[in-house]
């Protein structure tokens, strides 16, 4: 008998093996690996299981008393699996249907091509045992079997995993996979990471295996943070990689026509006109009066109707944790040595730092070498060394990564900073322990790392410049401000550093 797919079910991810990109899975045996059967070989072997879950985990995966065997997975991969009716129905409904329900057919054996023996084991596994074992390798296929037989909190549980694994090399493979899965919370996830990531997102490896539903969102997205010269690199090679699965030359002519229109969703008009001219222009994907046409528009006057927008991307919304209520400056009391300064931080939510806010000189325009760090228990996630132009004011001055940084709730993280220039400069005071800004509150503490004095009360670092959670559309949730100024201070250290 065929299983027959649940219509709430996603396509198997078998079909499509390349746009998955999951390893092969080394099957288990009966005497070892993840999998491994418990030896009823005894006729007593109840008697050394007191428990009703260690009595059902020894059936797991075991010829013992079986009622019926999947054989799962394709002729190249392919395994037969022993279980047992009556657990199988009671933690799922299809396999109720299909046993019990008033078309159930007698069948000692049920062919399950559409998905992959690993994560059918990880499936009875579950449901035999309580236990859960996800691996990178088969957390999709995994989750693609738990959507088809309906076992919604082992399904939970791999949205949990990939949501926590989440990165930009991952995320538009991912938000293919979610869109094919209906998860609309890792969608969401997925739209964060890559918002905010645009560029790594754009030029990681599985970029070019995402579906083309999912390849036209990206590009129609309006809050993509990336340049719309590096959106058209990234489309020319998912059009490349299109043209290869197909089989055909990836000329310019394949390449538009695999494009379709997609390529009029690259907002080619904001480019500048040298990324077009030494670019696009000459790639041959435009059509002679369209590479003319947006010629003309970068110089007439009078410029002609194009088939690509010239409305910029809007990006997503900067925001700033200011964590002092007020700046001040006296004579010899605050100087760059080139030490570091430094202050630990944590958030309630996920967020994307993309760099601090630092005070300048006190006395008169100076220009500063800077280097900028975050770090997470110890370990460099990013650092930039730059420079930037202090005017003298007690304005702060804005110094960023070269990439945002996705900053996980519930941890603390460390920001530093070394100046050298100007050794005079103005200084934060009143420092709050915590600040809300919009949905999202910041904690603050002490960095043993802090060698110039910097701590939660005064110093440097005053601000961090972060991408807050949005919604899908990009926009900050309703009931929450976007402006700088925290909403809420919780309290002040009125400790000394």
């Amino acid at each position: 008998m065929q299983v027959m797919q649940p219509c709430s079910a996603p396509s198997s991810p078998l079909a499509s093996p390349g746009a998955l990109n999951i390893t092969s899975f080394s099957l288990p045996t009966s005497t070892g690996g993840a999998f491994t059967v418990t030896d009823t070989g005894d006729p007593n072997w109840q008697a050394t299981k007191p428990t009703v879950r260690e009595r059902n985990a020894a059936m797991f995966n075991n010829e013992l008393m079986a009622d019926i065997k999947f054989v799962v997975g394709t002729d190249d991969h392919i395994q037969t699996i022993p279980a047992h009716k009556y657990v199988l129905a009671t933690g799922s409904s299809v396999f109720y249907a299909m046993f019990y329900g008033g078309l159930a057919e007698n069948k000692s054996e049920i062919r399950v091509p559409d998905v992959e023996p690993s994560a059918f084991l990880t499936l009875l596994k579950y449901l035999y045992c309580d236990e859960i074992h996800l691996e990178a390798d088969n957390v999709l296929a995994t989750l693609y079997v738990a959507k088809k037989y309906i076992v919604p909190h082992l399904a939970r549980a791999c949205v949990n995993y990939l949501e926590t694994s989440l990165t930009a090399k991952n995320a538009c493979l991912l938000l293919s996979q979610s869109r094919l899965f209906e998860e609309p919370d890792l969608m969401q996830r997925c739209w964060e990471v890559i918002d905010a990531q645009a560029e790594m997102a754009i030029k990681s490896e599985g970029f070019v295996d995402i579906d083309l539903k999912t390849f036209e969102s990206i590009l129609s997205r309006e809050t993509l943070n990336c340049k719309e010269i590096n959106l058209f690199e990234a489309a020319l090679n998912w059009a490349q990689s299109a043209c290869n699965k197909m089989e055909i030359d990836p000329s310019p002519q394949n390449r538009r026509s695999v494009l379709g229109q997609a390529l009029t969703m690259i907002r080619i008009p904001t480019m500048t006109l040298e990324e077009f001219a030494n670019g696009v222009a000459q790639l041959g994907i435009l059509t002679p009066q369209e590479t003319i046409d947006i010629f003309l528009y970068f110089t007439a006057k009078n410029k002609p109707t194009l088939n690509f927008s010239s409305k910029s991307r809007t990006g997503l919304k900067t925001q700033i944790c200011h964590r002092f209520q007020s700046c001040a400056y006296r004579s010899n009391q605050w100087r760059y040595r080139g030490r570091c300064d430094s202050i630990q931080f944590s958030v309630d939510k996920r967020i994307f730092i993309i760099g601090f806010g630092l005070y300048g000189s006190s006395t008169g325009a100076a220009d500063y070498n800077v280097k900028i760090e975050l770090k997470r228990l110890g370990r460099i996630l990013a650092e930039n060394n730059t420079k930037f132009f202090s005017d003298g004011s007690s304005n702060t001055f804005p110094v960023f990564f070269e990439n945002p940084i996705q900053i996980e709730p519930d941890s603390y993280y460390t920001a530093s900073v070394i100046l050298d220039g100007s050794e005079l400069s103005f200084f934060g005071q009143e420092g709050m322990t915590e600040v809300c800004m919009g949905n999202v509150t910041f904690q603050f503490q002490c960095s043993s790392e802090s060698t110039n004095g910097t701590g939660v009360q005064g110093g440097q670092i005053p601000e961090l410049i972060f991408y807050g959670p949005m919604n899908t559309t990009g926009q900050i949730p309703n009931g929450h401000t976007n402006n700088n100024t925290p909403t809420t201070i919780i309290g002040n250290n009125n400790g000394e550093d």
